[in-house]
């Protein structure tokens, strides 16, 4: 019995591990295009800029190491360029002009991942034009970096692999403009909580151009001149993280089932339209745990998991895979985001009637030293509150906060479900009501109608003909840094019940302090006097933040 893997890293290299432990007498036959079957491609922007300092701390396994410890047959520098699955065979040309040879198959699973998309722009092909996938385009970038001393580079793409570069760029010693032909960075995010990276980026020193798309490449004496939508730009070198695209051409040719965008379609079982032949990795579709529609997943982590289950598969155990959640992490600088479930586009776009809550919540206890606040965004399912994401942006300890919203969707739990958690407390580490326990809270108030909200695009649709009192109870020091237009009536929280008078009954009440707590409290006071009152999510704060975004100032040219 042979099993042949086509691709290494995540999903087969797992695969070929995990298929081994479970059949300790097949044959099984890693096939890897390039030099390595086993490589961190997470760690590669931490090595061009010099966190990580040698290329072997990226080698998870070498060649050598995995042949031995899962009697593996590894052949690296050896490409397929067919699938025979009638004859089950594949064609394989060595890099070493050792001739082509046909391999036969009882099992065959592809894991050929995706490749940077390259888009056909005029220069394209300019030497000072990168794309970041593997270990050998990490050296070349350092070797780029060495030998030419750039000191300005511009990223075509705001994603994860785009702002993890533009920190180890600035680190290596470049100036650092970010590109994204969206209105915000970070599509997984919703626009305001993207506004809050932008706006700290912005203040580390890196520049943010949103709606701005690459649209020609020329070279210049010393440079690249860089024509977008709205300007030029100079620059040394230019990094493409504008997405990727499956690399699906063998399995087209091999008549595999592939959907518009040349992902191969899979099962549960990570079985594809060709008896014997499994995928798994950046290549498939997959189904979105979520909204259980179709998706694509470009993590190490589902990777992992897909490949452990095809191999289950392959060896004769019953094994699904249940689907993707998106849970991901990204550093950049101090600060770290994550996100898990679906954000509210994706909500939209599969039909799902959402709420949500946003908190400002410090990290842990207020009284220890260092604590931070972090903001925590959930989404819920009106009428049955079932959890549907969570985005977090801060800095200290916004991993586990993520990592328990990951877990509570995965299992099937509600939004109020979130309040009844024990989670660990010790001053240095959170509080005795951590945030999740806290946006737990404010969802509860909500659905169980205690509290009304707005959200931040709401307000600048809000009447300022007197139909409704726009009430701030921040104190008046907050507020002569700063206040959204219309909100006239100021009554600081704490003077509230003694100045009941000033606010007109019969008319709804929007209440906002700086985070949307004490505007909570008020709305609470009022409610019980019979008020209709409405809370703003998030508070003044995430609105400044968000109106700052949408409406940028102008800012002198960029190099």
């Amino acid at each position: 019995m042979r099993t042949v893997i086509i691709g290494g890293v995540a999903g087969g290299a797992t695969a070929g591990a995990r298929l081994r432990r479970l059949d300790g007498e097949r044959e099984i036959v890693l096939l890897e295009r390039g030099p390595h079957i086993s490589f961190a491609n997470c760690g590669l922007p931490y090595y061009i800029g010099g966190t990580i300092r040698a290329e072997d701390a990226l080698l998870l396994q070498t060649p050598g190491s995995f042949a031995t410890r899962y009697r593996v047959d590894v052949r690296v520098n050896s490409p397929v360029t067919a699938i025979d699955p009638d004859a089950r065979l594949v064609w394989v040309e060595p890099l070493d002009g050792s001739g082509r040879y046909a391999l036969p198959y009882d099992d065959l699973l592809l894991a050929t991942g995706a490749e940077p998309v390259r888009p056909p722009l005029p220069g394209i092909d300019s030497e000072r034009v990168f794309t970041l996938r593997n270990v050998p385009d990490a050296n070349q970038i350092k070797h780029f970096l060495k030998t030419y001393r750039p000191r300005t580079a511009v990223i075509a793409g705001g994603g994860f692999i785009g702002l993890e570069m533009a920190e180890n760029l600035q680190r290596a010693g470049l100036t650092v403009t970010v590109v994204e032909l969206a209105p915000q960075l970070l599509a997984p995010l919703d626009f305001e909580m993207a506004a809050e990276v932008a706006a700290y980026l912005q203040r580390q020193g890196v520049a943010v151009l949103t709606g701005e798309g690459l649209k020609a490449i020329t070279p210049t004496q010393n440079g690249l001149a860089l024509s977008l939508s709205h300007r030029t730009l100079s620059a040394d070198m230019l990094l493409l993280s504008v997405g990727v695209r499956p690399e699906s051409s063998l399995a087209r040719a091999a008549g595999i089932e592939t959907n518009g965008r040349g992902y191969v379609l899979v099962d549960e079982h990570m079985r594809t339209s060709r008896p014997g032949i499994y995928a798994v990795g950046d290549m498939v579709e997959v189904v979105d745990f979520v909204t259980r529609r179709p998706t694509a997943a470009a993590l190490a982590g589902p990777a992992n998991r897909q490949g452990r289950v095809a191999a289950d598969n392959m060896a004769g155990y019953d094994s699904t895979y249940t689907g993707a959640q998106g849970s991901a992490i990204l550093k950049i600088f101090d600060m770290t985001v994550a996100v898990t479930g679906i954000n509210e586009k994706l909500a939209r776009a599969a039909g799902i009637d959402y709420d949500q809550a946003t908190i400002s919540a410090p990290n842990h206890a207020t009284y220890y030293p260092g604590a931070q606040n972090l903001t925590l965004k959930v989404l819920w399912e009106r009428g049955t509150g079932r959890l549907l994401g969570g985005q977090v942006v801060g800095y200290e300890g916004v991993d586990k906060r993520a990592d328990v919203l990951a877990t509570a969707i995965r299992l099937g739990g509600s939004v109020t479900d979130l309040t009844h958690l024990e989670l660990c407390y010790a001053p240095p580490f959170g509080s005795a009501k951590d945030p999740v326990n806290v946006v737990g809270y404010v969802a509860e108030n909500v659905l169980t109608g205690k509290v009304k909200q707005l959200a931040w695009h709401q307000v600048d649709t809000l009447p300022r003909d007197g139909s409704m009192t726009l009430l701030d109870v921040r104190t008046p020091e907050e507020r002569a840094r700063g206040s959204i237009p219309g909100f006239s009536l100021h009554i600081p929280l704490d003077e509230l019940p003694h100045r009941l008078s000033l606010i007109p009954r019969g008319k709804p009440v929007v209440v906002h302090c700086h985070s949307g707590l004490r505007s909570y409290l008020a709305c609470r006071t009022l409610s019980m006097q019979g008020y209709d009152c409405y809370n703003l999510s998030g508070g003044y704060r995430l609105y400044r933040i968000a109106q700052a975004a949408t409406h940028p100032r102008q800012e002198a040219p960029l190099p």
